[in-house]
């Protein structure tokens, strides 16, 4: 019997565990898909079923009943977000990295402090300082609390990549008479698409689930972002299951394509950007 034959017996527990485990997490998303196809009274009398005849109209039901503005809320929101978070921290990564002082050291430590604040201790302080800026119920007051809560792991990543970019590159960049702001632009920049693209995916996937500073913060519903604008869909549909499981769905389908697309960059970000120094 052949060595890798050998290894993969011995790997074949381990395999059928993960695939028993993934097939347990998938089962709920593929229920919920199946159900928004049916009628509610399939929903509820033939839960494990196929439907007996597929209502494509539950996602046009929902899509009219108000999911759509929810859905361009959350995109712009989501990009609105992910931008500043990338732009921002990857230039505070390349302070942090540049500067050898005792300001640089307190800000580090401030940043990896940030870490351990929970988001829900502060949502009074929050909102009495976002009335207080008059931006109550408006895209800022999404925007800025979800930057400011996803700026300090993107720091951290970004500037552990920073740390390994060879001293001779910026040297040459400085021979080659470019500054500091294009020192940044023409070797920093990109020699961190792996953990930008990172980055960009853990605050994506934070900024379309948020709901609590989402329902909080906000109070019309023309701004409502998917997740609290569903509560509001499920009140309204209290008996029509199908069509709130077709909302549901469109809300899922943008969040596992970016996983499924992005899951390499995810790893090897994540791999790369483990903190170092």
């Amino acid at each position: 019997m052949s060595q890798s034959h050998v290894s993969g017996v011995r790997l074949l527990p381990g395999r059928l565990v993960l695939t028993l485990y993934a097939l347990i997490l998938a089962l709920p998303l593929l229920w919920m898909v199946i159900s928004s196809f049916k009628p509610s009274v399939e929903v509820y009398g033939r839960p494990w079923n196929l439907p007996t005849a597929w209502k494509f109209e539950n996602y046009a039901q929902a899509w009219e009943m108000g999911v759509s503005q929810y859905f361009v809320n959350s995109l712009i929101v989501t990009s609105i977000t992910t931008a500043l978070v990338l732009v921002v921290a990857a230039l505070a990564a390349y302070s942090l990295v540049r500067m050898h002082n005792v300001v640089a050291r307190l800000t580090l430590m401030a940043v990896m402090g940030s870490l351990v604040i929970s988001p829900q201790v502060s949502i009074v302080p929050l909102y009495d300082l976002l009335g207080r800026v008059g931006i109550i119920d408006t895209y800022e007051a999404m925007v800025l609390p979800y930057v400011a809560y996803r700026l300090p792991m993107a720091i951290l990543l970004i500037r552990a990549v920073f740390l390994e970019v060879p001293k001779e590159l910026e040297e040459a960049s400085r021979l080659d008479g470019c500054g500091s702001f294009r020192t940044f632009v023409n070797v920093y920049w990109p020699v961190s698409s792996g953990v930008l693209a990172t980055a960009a995916i853990l605050t994506i996937y934070y900024t379309w689930n948020e709901f609590l500073f989402a329902l909080i913060f906000v109070n019309s519903d023309e701004l409502r972002t998917i997740p609290a604008g569903l509560m509001a869909f499920r009140d309204a549909l209290a008996t029509d299951w199908g069509v709130l499981l077709a909302g549901l769905t469109i809300a899922a389908v943008p969040i596992v394509v970016v996983f499924l697309l992005g899951q390499r960059f995810l790893i090897a970000g994540i791999t790369a950007g483990s903190v170092k120094g």
